[in-house]
């Protein structure tokens, strides 16, 4: 029988879940809104315009996007502690792969965001480019931002898949999150691989993910919020004690 210590507590899940709720509130205003209202697809010189006429804003998403990646490596440790107790081996590399994706490439790929505003606004810039190059040069950083952000989905669609499996090898969650969250990890994957092999197609992968995404990790999140866990793993926890 598990004890007591190796079970993470109620309480414990409800943090995560709202650890979680925080992530995707930052990183949909970072890339939802942010990121979606001031990059104007094809269009370099709207794009740069958006930007500086909206500094603070464009600063804000990046803020709000490393909030949420280092909330996430709270989030890939704690899910690493609440399974544990039933796949240890399979719980470490679920977690290892969410570190991977957002705390780390996700954090890094940041510099492109940076660098698509100090390309504009630094004097020093305007010497050896044209204004119009400059804009290019800031268009390109952000295409940079979006295949980098690609490359983080990857990873976390595995991770999605990963905890699909812990989900339904556990009595933690209800086995339907499992199956949302296989159809997260199908949306995360086929927009990084679809959008690398097949252009073209980018509104739908993007529809796929979004609706994908909502219905598992949303989900998830407010289950875990407002009911912690099944019913079944809290008997457990009682036969523990």
């Amino acid at each position: 029988m598990k004890s007591v210590k190796a079970l993470a507590s109620i309480n414990q899940i409800r943090l995560t879940g709202l650890l979680y709720l925080l992530v995707i509130i930052c990183a949909g205003f970072s890339q939802g809104y942010v990121r979606g209202t001031l990059i104007v697809p094809e269009n370099a010189v709207e794009t740069a315009n958006n930007i500086l006429q909206n500094k603070g804003l464009f600063q804000l998403g990046l803020t709000t996007d490393l909030i949420a990646f280092l909330l996430d490596a709270v989030i890939a440790m704690m899910l690493y502690k609440i399974f544990k107790p039933f796949n240890k081996t399979l719980a470490m590399v679920s977690s290892a792969f969410r570190l991977i994706a957002h705390p780390a490439i996700g954090s890094l790929n940041l510099l492109n965001h940076y660098m698509a505003l100090k390309v504009l606004e630094t004097s020093g810039m305007s010497g050896a480019f044209s204004e119009a190059q400059a804009q290019e040069m800031s268009s390109l950083l952000m295409e940079a931002h979006h295949y980098g952000y690609l490359i983080a989905g990857g990873f976390f669609g595995i991770h999605c898949l990963l905890l699909a499996m812990l989900i339904y090898k556990s009595n933690v969650f209800p086995k339907v999150f499992g199956g949302l969250l296989l159809g997260a990890s199908a949306g995360y994957l086929i927009e990084t691989f679809g959008n690398f092999n097949v252009p073209g197609y980018e509104g739908y992968t993007a529809l796929i993910v979004g609706v994908a995404a909502a219905l598992g990790e949303v989900g998830l999140t407010f289950y875990m919020i407002t009911k912690g866990t099944t019913s079944s793993y809290k008997n457990l926890k009682e036969l523990a004690l």
